[in-house]
């Protein structure tokens, strides 16, 4: 029989709640928080434990998942009062995949090793679909005994997990999964306007481009909900344009230009100004009209 985990989840957004429930369909026992505990009581219906800090999920847990919005929450959570290192015992893993900064997945790691704990970085790619099929890209920085003791975890969740190298190396590797999904998102918007003001019907145009050398993950996911002009979000625009500017952010540390993503950037911004920031990125088509 597989090894039965206490699991911690903090924040159950759109991805967050598909990653539970499915470790809860595996039998594991899952702790949940989340700031607004009304999004927590359907996972809760299904037999997760509901907690009203992080810390008291690191206290009952002997690994803990993160999954937040932005780099100031994970810095919340971890380092606070009430959050997980001050309340989590030795010997707890942590897990933070939320599409954070490297600097700031170093820092976790350092302070964890301070209180003999351990820390891995794992962004995921794949959205509400992969989350929900258990199909993510699972990118993980860290100690790799650690990485290879919870990995049957990951492959609850995930079909391509790949250990990146220490701390930080997860979500550098995120940083470029970003940096390609930018620029393919342009391309994807400007294909179907194109296809569009050619006359022709987008639905075949997809069928034939979608196989070929143009073929992308967001060309077969996202152009379908672009043309039946579903904007709901796999993934927030708002939650991209973090990304794009923590990639921007450490390019420049490392002396890079990167004007494919800067102009990407730019783009989003201005949709994000024009009300589309809590929809898909795939609302992107909305630039083009």
């Amino acid at each position: 029989m597989a090894e039965q985990w206490n699991i911690g989840f903090v924040g159950t957004g759109v991805m967050g709640s598909s990653i539970i429930k499915r470790f809860l369909h595996a039998g594991h026992i899952v702790n949940v928080y989340t700031r607004t505990k009304e999004k927590a009581l359907p996972l809760v219906e299904l037999g997760a434990n509901w907690f009203q800090t992080a810390g008291e999920v690191a206290s009952q847990s002997n690994i803990v998942f993160t999954m937040v919005g932005y780099p100031q929450d994970v810095e919340e959570v971890y380092f606070d009062e009430s959050g997980i290192f001050r309340n989590g015992q030795a010997g707890l893993i942590v897990v933070d995949m939320t599409t954070s900064q490297p600097t700031l997945a170093k820092k976790i790691a350092d302070h964890a090793k301070s209180l003999h704990m351990e820390a891995l970085d794992a962004p995921v790619s794949g959205g509400d679909i992969g989350a929900q099929n258990g199909t993510l890209s699972i990118m993980v920085g860290g100690e790799r005994e650690v990485f290879n003791k919870i990995t049957p975890l990951f492959n609850l969740i995930g079909t391509n997990i790949i250990y990146q190298g220490k701390a930080g190396a997860g979500q550098h590797t995120k940083m470029c999964n970003q940096i390609a999904i930018a620029t393919n998102m342009i391309g994807v918007c400007e294909a179907i306007t194109y296809g569009k003001k050619a006359g022709l019907d987008i639905e075949d145009v997809l069928v034939s481009i979608s196989s070929g050398a143009a073929g992308s993950w967001s060309l077969s996911n996202l152009a379908p909900r672009i043309v039946k002009e579903d904007l709901a979000p796999g993934f927030y625009i708002k939650h991209f344009i973090k990304d794009m500017k923590i990639a921007l952010q450490e390019a420049e540390l490392m002396q890079l230009d990167l004007p494919g993503l800067s102009l990407a950037k730019k783009m989003y911004d201005e949709i994000a100004s024009k009300g589309y920031e809590d929809n898909g990125t795939q609302a992107l088509i909305h630039y083009y009209k």
